[in-house]
């Protein structure tokens, strides 16, 4: 739902600009960045809350907030209780991803993450490939308002999912602490803020809010250093499987939501396609995703999480560098290196995400999540500033193909890191070793927690 609703929205932006005679501009702020930056500030602080009170409850909560805003936005009368509704179905997405991940970290065995998150993995691309196209299709039948209640369903769904799982036994693990890090919380968020506020491609200022971010991140940082309970714990990147787990799918996801923009920028302007030709440049990468993803789910689970993200990440640099040596002359150049970038991208990101996720402590998965998530996003807002400052696609078609392969390196540097940061995951043996130790430590707590006349 979260990466569904950030690219469906994209095709109704004109029709509301149109209804509530606004400038196109001020909609796309209001309804999109809006968005954006409630997804990203929210995912450490819920991550951490459910750590406190429970993952399922916070995926119950996050259900209730996307459906309050999905109905807020069909009967909205203005722009502005469109925004709130906007802003309601983020801070439900933003509870729901680090619940959802935490859940499969709590409830599944080291054995089958792998394969959970490689279909984790295929549904989010999936999504975010359909948006645009089932957008446009609920807009032209029903109105643009069918993008908010279309929700509906989806929700139906997991919920009564949820009901089902609900009688299976599960092995979460919760903590109680006595006080929430409110304070880390709001700096976290200020920080965030500015940060992603400086990231977008459109905005002004961009130097003084990347410099108040990194600024607001210094007494951030101190606090939490100080705080009994931290938002964020910064133990968590002494471990090098989580720190390069999570840096290795910022990058990647760097990588991909900038080409996700750039491509259909150089097709229309080169090319002069439609955006249903478009679209279908895009599929070679998203459907390449959607259908590698299982398997090196399935793979990490058989030869651990290092093989697998070397081969990801092998295989991304080879689409990057074939990205890099076409001459932009064919619309047909591209789509066999994106399959092949999406094919690596399908590998590496499950196996990235299964080593970092079980790298943390159970009682820390939520926290951990919400880390990972916002890393995510960072990294795609990262790529589409690069590419915003590198790539001008006004000039000569000379001119745009010498930016394009200037893109497409420094890019290529930016696998070369994740390519280094793939040879920390572990290995198989490694991954024996960490099942291990989380069923010692169940027993432990198990045993911990029964009544004297259990033992």
């Amino acid at each position: 739902m979260m990466p569904l609703n950030s690219t469906m929205i994209a095709v109704a932006l004109p029709d509301i600009s149109t209804e509530f005679d606004a400038n196109p501009s001020v909609v796309t702020q209001a309804l999109v960045t809006s968005y954006l930056v409630a997804a990203i500030v929210l995912q450490s602080p819920a991550g951490k809350v459910g750590d406190r009170v429970g993952h399922g409850r916070m995926v119950a909560l996050g259900q209730v907030l996307v459906a309050a805003g999905a109905l807020l936005g069909y009967v909205a009368p203005s722009l502005a209780v469109l925004t709130l509704a906007r802003i309601l179905m983020a801070c439900g997405g933003a509870v729901l991803v680090p619940a959802t991940v935490a859940l499969l970290r709590h409830t599944l065995p080291q054995e089958r993450r792998g394969r959970a998150f490689g279909a984790f993995g295929a549904v989010m691309a999936l999504a975010a490939a359909l948006g645009p196209l089932v957008g446009g299709a609920l807009v032209d039948a029903f109105g643009w308002r069918s993008v908010f209640i279309a929700n509906l369903p989806v929700l139906a769904m997991s919920v009564g999912l949820a009901a089902i799982a609900a009688r299976v036994p599960k092995r979460e693990i919760r903590a109680a602490p006595p006080r929430f890090d409110w304070v880390g919380s709001i700096l976290l968020a200020a920080a965030l803020t500015s940060i992603v506020m400086g990231l977008r491609p459109d905005g002004g200022h961009t130097v003084l809010l990347l410099a108040a971010g990194a600024t607001l991140l210094v007494p951030f940082v101190l606090w939490e250093q100080r705080a009994g309970d931290p938002v964020i714990a910064f133990s968590l990147f002494r471990s090098a499987t989580f720190s390069a787990g999570t840096v290795l799918i910022a990058l990647q996801n760097l990588v991909m939501y900038a080409l996700v923009f750039e491509v259909p920028l150089i097709a229309d302007e080169l090319f002069d396609l439609g955006a249903r030709e478009t679209g279908q440049l895009l599929i070679s990468l998203m459907l390449a995703m959607v259908l590698v993803s299982p398997v090196g789910g399935r793979l990490v689970d058989r030869v651990g999480a290092r093989a697998v993200a070397l081969a990801g990440s092998v295989a991304t640099l080879a689409g990057i560098v074939a990205l890099a040596r076409v001459d932009l002359t064919a619309v047909g150049q591209v789509a066999v290196p994106l399959a092949i970038l999406g094919a690596g991208l399908g590998l590496a990101t499950p196996a990235a995400q299964s080593a970092s996720i079980t790298a943390a402590p159970a009682d820390q998965a939520g926290m951990a999540a919400g880390i990972g998530s916002t890393m995510r996003y960072l990294g795609g807002l990262t790529g589409i500033a690069i590419m915003s400052v590198l790539l001008d696609v006004t000039g000569t078609p000379a001119t745009v193909v010498s930016e394009h392969r200037m893109l497409m390196m420094v890019f290529a540097g930016a696998l070369l890191v994740g390519l280094v940061c793939a040879a920390f995951l572990p290995g198989r043996t490694a991954v024996a070793r960490v099942h291990a130790k989380d069923v010692q430590s169940g027993s432990n707590r198990a045993d911990r927690s029964a009544s004297p006349r259990d033992r």
